[in-house]
């Protein structure tokens, strides 16, 4: 019994030790390199510590950058950027290391010009040398001393991050969880960081609202108008269509707006850069499709007139088109938020358009079972005159 009690308090000081070791202070970490320096810190997310000699002399800082808990299956990349020109992802100037799958080590500069960057290697802004990273257990480093911009003190806008790497490309980091607040201030001079919560908050809020209006309105009120100009055949269904695509539209506008202000980073804490992508051209088609359509149904000739199949058929073809376009558009919005097909959003919005069809199908049984019994008693009544 001596025994056992002996042989589980090894066990739970093994465990202890182990625990603590893994959860070591930056402070207390020793480089195999060799290399010293004056500062550090455990930054708050991600697994992240980064350390650091600042020269005032030259305005250059040497860093080490160190991520635990590295999977090499399926393989990692990290990078820290500094930001020269504002908080956020985009315009900032990074650091990029990840092992290949020949079990070489690649490090190098990469400028963030886009939400959509597949971090390209590129020059930065600012001067950087000596950058290395290696591999150490469950650990990568990655080594480099860069010289501040020059519109920068010693507090620097930084980014830390992780993502997959699939054949030597790094793939898209998580867009939920602390993958996307993993941002922050950095005195080099005092070693004081500060975890900024507000523009991931803010820039997620945004993307939500703009989902949220033109999924409502480019998605479902203007299919929905449509079908009831098709089969609401009483004048006063006319209003009701009208109506709904007005609404709609204007929801569309309301969420085009605030899609280009994510897109053009002027709000919700964006660089002054452009993620350029089909979903954006899209949007911007549909608000061009959207205010022709306005501008022709206004304008559009008495049903007597001779030019009104013309308007019909013009009509028709931007109408159908844009709700082809709008319904696309809102998959690729899921898609570049990477929600999954099973994800409440992307479910709900397949349930309301599949709906829709099936009330388009029902409808449009239903007449062509007028036409057909129509034409039917149209025959029988042209074969008792004949008769």
């Amino acid at each position: 019994m001596a025994s056992f009690k002996s042989l589980f308090s090894l066990l739970v000081l093994c465990f202890l030790f182990t625990t603590l070791a893994s959860a070591e202070p930056c402070g207390n970490h020793h480089f195999d390199e060799g290399k010293t320096f004056a500062s550090c810190n455990d930054l708050p997310s991600l697994n992240f510590s980064l350390h650091w000699n600042y020269y005032s002399s030259s305005h250059t800082v040497e860093i080490a950058l160190r991520h635990g808990g590295v999977e090499r299956e399926p393989s990692t990349w990290i990078a820290w950027a500094i930001n020269p020109y504002s908080k956020g992802m985009v315009g900032s100037q990074a650091l990029v290391a990840f092992q290949g799958d020949d079990g070489t080590m690649a490090a190098y500069t990469c400028p963030i010009t886009s939400y959509a960057t597949q971090l390209e290697p590129g020059n930065l802004t600012f001067p950087v040398n000596g950058i290395s990273s290696v591999v150490k257990g469950n650990e990568m480093i990655i080594f480099a001393t860069l010289t501040l911009p020059d519109n920068q003190t010693t507090t620097v806008n930084h980014l830390w991050q992780e993502g997959p790497l699939v054949g030597n490309v790094p793939e898209m980091h998580k867009l939920s969880g602390p993958n996307v607040g993993s941002m922050g201030t950095l005195d080099f001079l005092s070693g004081k960081i500060v975890l900024d919560k507000t523009i991931s908050s803010s820039r997620n809020k945004g993307k939500i609202v703009h989902g949220v209006f033109c999924i409502f309105g480019w998605g479902f009120l203007i299919p929905f108008g449509a079908l009831i100009a098709g089969y609401g055949k009483q004048y006063a269904w006319f209003y009701v269509h009208v109506t709904c695509q007005c609404i709609g539209y204007l929801l569309g506008l309301g969420g085009g707006i605030i899609g280009i202000l994510l897109w053009k980073g002027v709000l919700f804490g964006g660089g002054n850069y452009m993620h350029r992508g089909s979903h954006q051209y899209i949007g911007i088609i549909l608000l061009c499709l959207g205010a022709i359509q306005i501008l022709v149904g206004y304008l559009r000739p008495h049903k007597e007139d001779i030019n009104r199949v013309y308007f019909n058929v013009f009509h028709y073809l931007i109408g159908y088109g844009s709700i082809g376009l709008s319904i696309a558009n809102v998959f690729l919005g899921f898609h570049m938020v990477h929600l999954k097909v099973k994800a409440w959003p992307q479910l709900t919005y397949i349930a309301a358009i599949s709906f829709l069809v099936c009330i388009a199908a029902i409808l449009e049984g239903v007449s062509c079972w007028k036409r057909i019994k129509s034409t039917s008693k149209t025959t029988k009544q042209n074969e008792e005159v004949i008769a």
